[in-house]
């Protein structure tokens, strides 16, 4: 019987010890379980713990350190209800927001911020109408993701500064705006300018898993040569001088207009 007794008082105190470790394990602890799935990225210079802790230096797989990271993991993970808060601090993207995993392969998105140039998210991207250039700033207060696309959204984006590069030279397009929500998986988008740049600009932008489609208008406000030849790219101008594009992929052709909201 005392045995017995000893056996088990020692059960509950390795039970402890390990309810103790798990409450302030180190984040450096779990870095071998984290950073196989960081696809490549390295967390250095890490302190604090699992639940609040601090990367002094995020490296990416080719070794450029991008920033450093501080998160914060609510301990409800221990129960299978993870809570997620990043902050993400670099000289080329600037990034803050909560995620917490739903059922159904879900993932709910609040107060995520974004604050990017153009070289830290597309510096290989070249299109047929040049280089974008420029910074990006995105505010997305809700968002519901389903294997990673949108099923509810709210969001807001602005592109400063915006410029495409092309051989021809650099086209200044001012500041282009964006907001965005989405419904059922459909994402509705409403393109404009912001009044007073080179550029004016108003469209809408459907998005869906089985395709998209784009319908704007675009003119130059001033008589920027570079401008008006870049737009003459992308479609012929009509007599007033816009330019009218229409463009369309996948099933979205024969999808119904946009809801006007």
């Amino acid at each position: 019987m005392k045995s017995l007794r000893t056996c088990l008082i020692g059960f509950v105190l390795l039970l402890v010890l390990a309810a103790a470790l798990l409450w302030f394990l180190p984040a450096r602890w779990a870095l071998p379980w984290i950073e196989p799935s960081l696809h490549g990225i390295r967390l250095q210079q890490v302190s604090g713990s699992m639940w609040n802790g601090h990367a002094g230096a995020v490296v990416t797989a080719e070794g450029r350190t991008r920033g450093q990271l501080q998160w914060q993991l609510s301990r409800r993970a221990l129960l299978g209800q993870p809570r997620l808060h990043l902050d993400f601090d670099g000289p080329q993207l600037q990034l803050s927001g909560g995620l917490e995993r739903l059922p159904g392969d879900e993932v709910e998105v609040r107060d995520a911020n974004v604050r990017a140039s153009s070289t830290a998210i597309c510096q290989e991207l070249a299109t047929p109408w040049g280089k974008p250039r420029g910074e990006l700033q995105l505010q997305v207060p809700h968002a519901r993701l389903r294997a990673g696309w949108p099923m509810q959204m709210d969001a807001q984006a602005s592109w400063h500064d915006a410029v495409m590069r092309t051989p021809q030279g650099d086209v200044a397009l001012g500041e282009l705006q964006a907001t965005a929500w989405a419904h059922g998986g459909v994402i509705d988008v409403q393109l404009r300018d912001s009044g007073n740049g080179p550029l004016q600009l108003a469209g809408e932008l459907q998005l869906s898993p089985l395709g998209w489609r784009l319908d704007a208008t675009l003119r130059a406000r001033q008589t920027d040569p570079i401008l008006r030849r870049w737009l003459a790219t992308l479609a012929a101008p009509a007599a007033d001088g816009s330019t009218h594009i229409r463009r369309h992929g996948g099933l979205a052709a024969n999808a119904p207009p946009a809801p006007t909201h």
